[in-house]
């Protein structure tokens, strides 16, 4: 059956597109149409605050035409209204930046109300209304576009408008997980530096990562999450409070403690301790498998005859006593020496 609706694609989707990048979510808006209608098409919803839902064959995104309405602080303190009276025009001014207000119907044809395909060419970030100022992530959320969008600059006026933001410390109303996404994301670039310099202009450090205000962060240029986050804490020493005060997912904060604890020791490893070797190879879990020892190696840029490690650490991974009488700590004991004596004998061949 013919979707019975106007539909449009939006946001992130159309912009990639028209820069040229691999579009990866393709999210739509649908006008005029209400919950009960869509839930008839066998679309499934899925938005608790306002009705998004999925699409019954391809499991895309499609949301009801809404406006937004401030009623309370943070990101989520927002009333929306979603009606078949809603038109495009006014689902798309409430969007955050131009670039992200344009509209493809399904003929292809553009709707622009806010100059946002000029402000592609022009590489401009640029608010589209005074109601930026009501969503206080979105002070992270044109960081992160300047990290991801290379080239990109924050137009002359947005910079005010969050410089003001901050001053008033609306940041301070966020969530740590929703600063540790946006955050996360950016990490995920070639261009994070360009993230801290964003906010730097503006005062965005201040609530949330003072200390990295005016310190000077190399980065070398790869989209590696885990080694940009190593870069960017590596200046200072910050590690605890930083991961604690941005609630930091505990799989990561467990690479930064491998990367802390083990990386100096495996960079080195043909002249480390035997000894030392061994409880770094039980620490990494090497015994279970190779996964998290080669996160640790990923990140460990200077290591010489890496194969030659990787195979240590395998075989290191497969010692056993074999049939023994012992328990408990006697048995522990004895493992431990054996895959001691393993390593100085395989070190030295």
């Amino acid at each position: 059956m013919k979707f019975p609706f106007d539909c449009y694609l939006v946001g992130g989707a159309v912009r990639d597109e028209l820069l040229g990048r691999p579009v990866v979510d393709r999210d739509w808006v649908v006008i005029g149409a209400t919950v009960k209608e869509m839930r008839k098409l066998r679309f499934q919803q899925v938005g608790r605050d306002f009705p998004v839902f999925l699409h019954p064959k391809t499991k895309e995104e499609y949301a009801l035409a809404r406006t937004e309405r401030k009623s309370g602080q943070g990101h989520t303190g927002f009333e929306v209204y979603a009606d078949p009276s809603v038109t495009l025009e006014d689902d798309l001014v409430r969007r955050d930046l131009t670039i992200n207000a344009i509209a493809k119907g399904l003929d292809g044809a553009l709707v622009d109300p806010h100059d946002g395909c000029r402000d592609l060419e022009k590489r401009l970030l640029r608010h589209v209304s005074q109601a930026f100022v009501e969503d206080p992530l979105r002070v992270f959320r044109v960081a992160r576009f300047a990290a991801q969008l290379e080239g990109f600059v924050v137009a002359d006026q947005t910079v005010a408008i969050m410089t003001k933001m901050c001053e008033r410390g609306d940041l301070r109303s966020l969530s740590a997980e929703r600063v540790w996404h946006e955050l996360h994301k950016a990490l995920n670039t070639k261009h994070p530096h360009r993230f801290l310099q964003v906010l730097e202009s503006c005062g965005g450090l201040n609530d949330w990562l003072p200390e990295l205000s005016g310190v000077a962060i190399q980065f070398d240029g790869k989209d590696d999450e885990f080694k940009n986050f190593i870069d960017l804490l590596g200046p200072i020493d910050a590690w605890a409070t930083i991961t604690q005060r941005l609630k930091v997912p505990r799989v990561f904060r467990q690479r930064l403690e491998d990367w802390l604890n083990w990386a100096e020791l495996v960079g080195s490893w043909q002249t480390a301790p035997p000894d030392r070797l061994s409880v770094a190879f039980v620490a990494l879990k090497v015994t279970h498998g190779l996964e998290r020892f080669q996160e640790l190696l990923a990140v460990v840029p200077e290591i010489e005859n890496r194969l030659e490690l990787q195979d240590l650490a395998s075989g290191f991974g497969g010692v056993a006593l074999g049939e023994t009488d012992l328990t408990g700590k006697a048995f522990g004991d004895a493992l431990a020496q054996k895959r001691i004596d393993w390593l100085k004998q395989n070190l030295a061949d």
